[in-house]
C-alpha cells in the first residue's frame, strides 16, 4: 500500500507541473471506469487500486457543503500534561485508586489481580507517570506510587511511606508478582491448549491475550513492513470454543462494563508491546442540537427514538435511509457513488427536519441516489462522529501495527469500547455495506470500491475543512480506506469478545465482595420471570435442571453428555411446545448462563454444555427469548 501511496503522489506532483492535474469529475470517474471494471484476480486489493474513487467522494463532499450555514465543527481539546493519565485511568474504570474508601480500593485490587503480565505492564506505566507528571506540577494530592499498587509492602500496615515522601491511600495492595504468577500459569494452560488444536494460520486465537500474543512472538517487526500487500486479505476465522463465543450484546451490562475496562487496558498493552504511540481525544465542551434530523448526536436521536419506540437500539433516520437506498434495489450501478443533485438534498434535509418525526414525510419523492447522499451526509455530519473524538485517533492508527492480525485484533478492541449507540448503528451501517458489496456483480461496487468511498465520511473529523490530495492527505485517504475495509470484510469477527477477557470477567466476578454477590444474586432473580418459585438443581451426577418460565413445561432435567450442544437443549423444549400455543420459535429464544461466576450470558446453540458446566458449576441455566437486536 504505501508503494502504492508514494506512486500516486509522484504522479499528482508531475501532473502539477505539466499542468495536467485537474479534480473534475467526468476525467476522474473515466479514470475510474477503467481501473474498478476491467479488474481481475483480488478484488479486495488497495494497492491495485488508485484512489480516484476517494478523491472523487471528497469533492463531492466539498460540493455538497458549499453555501451552508455555520457547519458544526468538532473542537478537539488537547489534554494538558498527566491528563491523559488521569483520563485513560478513569476510563479504564481505575480512577478510584486514588480514593479514599477502602471499598473503592478492594475493587481495584480485584481487578488488578487478574491482569496478565503486558496489562499489568500498562497500568503501571500509566499510574507511573501519572504520578510523576502530579509531583512536577505541585499538586498537593495523594496520588498513590505504582510500587505500591504492584508490591507487597514491607510492613504489615494499611499505610507506607513512599520514596518521595508521599503517603499511599490505598488500603489493600497487589503484589507485582503474584500478578505474574497468576497470569504465567494462565498464559501456559492457554498455550498448551492452543498448540493441542493445531489452530490453522488463518484461525484468530482468542483465548491468548493479543498483547502477549505480540510479547511471545519475537519475529514480529516493531514497525510495518512498508513492502508488505495489502492484497493479500486472508479469510480469517474464530475456531470454535467448547465453551462457546461470546458475542457482544450477550453478557449483562455489569459484566460487559468489566469487559469494556479490560478492553482499553489490553488494546493499551499492545499498543506499548508493539511500540506504537495510542492517544484517546476528548471533545472540548460545545452546544449541540437537542432535536431534528441532522447534526444531532445518536445518544440524542436515540433517546427521542425510544419514547416512541422502546428497545430501539438505532436512531430510527438511520434505519429509514438505509431501506428506502434497499428498496431501490442493491443491482443499481454505482450505488453509493453517484451522487444525488445538491439543490434536491438540500430540500429533502429541509423537509426531513421538519416532517419526519410528524410522519408526513413521504418517502416515495426521495430517489436511491439521494437517499445514499442523505446517509452519508447523515454520518459525517454527526456533531460526535460514528467511531467518536475519543477514538477516531485509535481506528486511524491501527494502520500503523505492523501486521493484517494485530490490526484486526486493535479494530475488534476498539469496536468493544464504543459506546453502544455507536457501536450499533457502525453494525447496521457495516451490515448494509456488505450487501452492497455482494450484489458487486450487477452494481459494480466491490469492497475496495465502496471502502474508498464510505472512508471519508467516516474517517473526516470537522475540525478543519477538507484539503486537497497533499502527500499527507493522500497517505492518509489510503490508510483509512484501508481501515474501511478491514471493518466491512471482518465485521463479524469485530463483534466477538475475546475469551480471554470473558476468562477474565469470571475471575473477577469470583473474588467479587460478598455485598456485590448479594446484588447480583437479587438481579438474577429479576432477569426473569418465574411461574412458580423452585430451587434449581445443580449439575450434580451429570445432570442440570433447565428453567423455561416462557414454556408450557417450565423445568426439565437434563442429562450432560460429551456431545450434548445449547442448541439440543433448546430443540429438546421446542419439541414438547409444538402443537401448544407457546408459539415460539428456535431463533427467538436462547439458553442464558446464570450466576455462578458470570452475571449473565446467553449461549450460542454450538456451545458444550458439559464443559461449560465445568467452568462455571454455580450457574442456572434458563430459556428465554432473545434480546432484540
Amino acid at each position: 500500500m504505501d508503494t502504492m501511496v508514494n506512486r500516486l503522489v509522484l504522479n499528482i506532483q508531475l501532473s502539477r507541473k505539466t499542468g495536467h492535474y485537474t479534480m473534475n469529475h467526468g476525467n476522474m470517474n473515466s479514470a475510474v471506469d477503467k481501473v474498478m471494471f476491467n479488474r481481475s484476480g483480488s478484488q479486495d486489493s488497495l494497492d491495485e487500486l488508485s484512489l480516484d474513487e476517494y478523491w472523487t467522494e471528497v469533492e463531492n463532499i466539498k460540493k455538497s457543503s458549499d453555501n451552508t450555514q455555520d457547519e458544526q465543527r468538532v473542537v478537539v481539546k488537547e489534554p494538558d500534561e498527566g491528563e491523559l493519565e488521569e483520563e485513560w485511568l478513569k476510563e479504564a474504570g481505575l480512577s478510584n485508586l486514588f480514593g479514599e474508601s477502602s471499598a473503592d480500593s478492594q475493587d481495584s485490587m480485584v481487578f488488578l489481580s487478574t491482569l496478565t503480565k503486558t496489562q499489568s505492564a500498562a497500568v503501571q506505566k500509566r499510574i507511573d507517570t501519572f504520578s510523576q507528571t502530579m509531583r512536577m506540577k505541585n499538586k498537593h494530592h495523594q496520588i498513590p506510587d505504582v510500587r505500591d499498587v504492584f508490591r507487597q509492602p514491607a510492613s504489615s500496615q494499611d499505610k507506607a511511606e513512599d520514596l518521595n515522601g508521599f503517603q499511599s491511600t490505598v488500603k489493600s495492595k497487589v503484589t507485582s508478582e503474584v500478578l505474574h504468577e497468576k497470569s504465567e500459569e494462565l498464559e501456559e494452560e492457554a498455550t498448551e491448549e492452543a498448540e493441542t488444536k493445531d489452530v490453522p494460520e488463518t484461525a484468530i486465537n482468542l483465548e491468548i491475550s493479543f498483547a502477549e500474543q505480540a510479547s511471545n512472538r519475537k519475529e514480529f517487526p516493531t514497525v510495518r513492513n512498508e513492502k508488505e500487500d495489502d492484497s493479500l486479505l486472508p479469510n480469517y476465522r474464530v475456531p470454535e470454543a467448547k465453551t462457546g463465543i461470546t458475542k457482544i450484546g450477550d453478557l449483562a451490562p455489569q459484566d460487559m462494563k468489566k469487559v469494556t475496562s479490560l478492553a482499553l487496558i489490553e488494546l493499551t498493552a499492545l499498543y506499548d508491546v508493539l511500540g506504537t504511540e495510542l492517544k484517546l481525544q476528548r471533545p472540548a465542551r460545545m452546544r449541540v442540537k437537542e432535536f431534528g434530523i441532522f447534526q444531532v448526536p445518536l445518544s440524542v436521536l436515540l433517546e427521542l427514538d425510544q419514547r416512541k419506540n422502546p428497545g430501539t437500539k438505532v436512531p430510527l433516520i438511520f434505519q429509514s435511509l438505509i431501506e428506502q437506498i434497499e428498496k431501490g434495489g442493491l443491482e443499481t450501478e454505482g450505488v453509493l457513488r453517484i451522487p444525488g443533485v445538491v439543490s434536491r438534498i438540500r430540500s429533502l434535509c429541509m423537509d426531513l427536519e421538519a416532517k419526519f418525526y410528524e410522519g408526513t414525510f413521504n418517502w416515495d419523492t426521495v430517489k436511491q441516489h439521494d437517499a445514499a447522499s442523505l446517509l452519508k451526509y447523515f454520518i459525517r455530519e454527526l456533531p460526535l462522529p460514528l467511531l467518536t473524538v475519543e477514538y477516531m485517533k485509535a481506528f486511524h492508527s491501527v494502520q500503523y501495527l505492523p501486521s493484517k492480525k494485530q490490526r484486526l485484533q486493535a479494530l475488534n478492541l476498539l469496536v468493544i469500547l464504543l459506546p453502544d449507540v455507536h457501536r450499533d448503528t457502525l453494525k447496521v451501517l457495516l451490515e448494509f455495506l456488505q450487501r452492497v458489496v455482494d450484489h458487486r456483480e450487477q452494481n459494480k461496487m466491490t469492497l475496495k470500491n465502496v471502502a474508498m468511498i464510505m472512508a471519508p465520511n467516516l474517517f473526516t473529523l470537522h475540525t478543519s475543512p477538507l484539503k486537497a490530495p497533499d502527500q499527507d492527505a493522500v497517505t492518509s485517504a489510503a490508510q483509512t480506506a484501508s481501515v474501511m475495509l478491514f471493518l466491512i470484510k471482518y465485521q463479524k469477527l469485530l463483534w466477538t469478545i475475546p475469551t480471554f477477557l470473558v476468562a477474565q470477567v469470571r475471575r473477577q466476578n469470583q473474588k467479587k465482595p460478598s455485598k456485590e454477590r448479594a446484588m447480583n444474586r437479587l438481579l438474577r432473580r429479576m432477569a426473569y420471570d418465574r411461574v412458580k418459585p423452585e430451587k434449581l438443581e445443580k449439575s450434580a451426577d451429570g445432570f442440570i435442571r433447565v428453567q423455561a418460565p416462557q414454556f408450557s413445561k417450565v423445568s426439565m432435567a437434563i442429562q450432560l453428555t460429551e456431545d450434548l450442544k445449547a442448541g439440543d437443549i433448546l430443540a429438546r423444549f421446542l419439541n414438547q411446545e409444538s402443537g401448544t400455543s407457546t408459539n415460539l420459535r428456535k431463533e427467538e429464544v436462547s439458553l442464558y448462563e446464570i450466576g455462578g461466576n458470570i452475571g449473565e450470558r446467553c449461549l450460542e446453540d454450538t456451545t458444550y454444555m458439559k464443559d461449560l458446566s465445568l467452568l462455571n458449576p454455580k450457574a442456572e441455566w434458563v430459556i428465554r427469548p432473545k434480546s432484540k437486536e
